[in-house]
């Protein structure tokens, strides 16, 4: 039986438009259970045991805001991490795809419910020869956000009834959700980059420059959209 797993991942949330939080994005990694991982997986959880981190959960924006668990970590471990994980996402057969939603031009709960659900029925549709290729669908969410959730379960379940399942799940049991809010950061990063926004304080000091995360990462996850 052809399965398709889908990691979902957010940035942002559902209220009105401001300055710090200008996009609100939708992530979604891609992963075809026909090609095993268990090889990345175990090299990455191998990587980890090095650093004496053989259980760590890599949450990408906190690790480079240096919060949360990170707080007490310097540059050079956080880096290490956050390489591991990179290099992890770009080694497994997966494509990913972003929703962004620009928040000036809609802004609110009532308006980008409706935009993300168009915007995530639009992407299902204009590929729904791919889709339609699986037996089964199973979408992975850690329900972070409600309204994200009635969204995903709404769109998936209205187009694939028979053969979509939804699993609330956590960064922590799957490899590939933490490469989903990776993907989701770097988006978030892209977007900033496109539209002339500065960096913030700590994203200059783990990348140094918006053309260095072009050049270092944008570059490099280019490769694996889903289009």
């Amino acid at each position: 039986m052809e399965e398709l797993s889908i990691f979902i991942d957010e940035s942002g949330d559902f209220g009105k438009f401001c300055a710090d939080s200008p996009f609100y994005i939708v992530t979604l990694v891609l992963h075809e259970q026909k090609h095993s991982i268990s090889e990345q997986v175990q090299k990455l959880n191998d990587s980890l045991a090095e650093l004496q981190l053989n259980r760590h959960t890599i949450h990408t924006g906190p690790l480079i805001r240096r919060e949360k668990s990170y707080k007490h970590n310097t540059f050079k471990e956080r880096y290490a991490l956050f390489c591991r994980l990179y290099n992890f996402t770009r080694s497994v057969p997966i494509k990913y795809k972003s929703i962004v939603i620009d928040k000036k031009f809609y802004s609110g709960e009532l308006k980008m419910t409706e935009v993300i659900s168009k915007q995530l029925s639009l992407l299902v549709k204009d590929n729904f020869e791919y889709f339609n290729r699986f037996e089964n669908i199973i979408v992975y969410y850690d329900n972070g956000q409600m309204q994200l959730t009635k969204i995903i379960l709404s769109v998936f379940s209205s187009l694939f009834d028979n053969y979509f399942e939804f699993r609330g799940a956590s960064p922590d049991e799957y490899k590939l959700f933490q490469s989903a809010d990776f993907l989701c950061t770097l988006s978030l990063l892209e977007e900033k980059i496109k539209n002339k926004i500065e960096l913030t304080s700590s994203e200059k000091k783990f990348f140094g420059s918006s053309s260095k995360i072009k050049k270092n990462y944008l570059k490099y996850i280019e490769k694996i959209k889903f289009l």
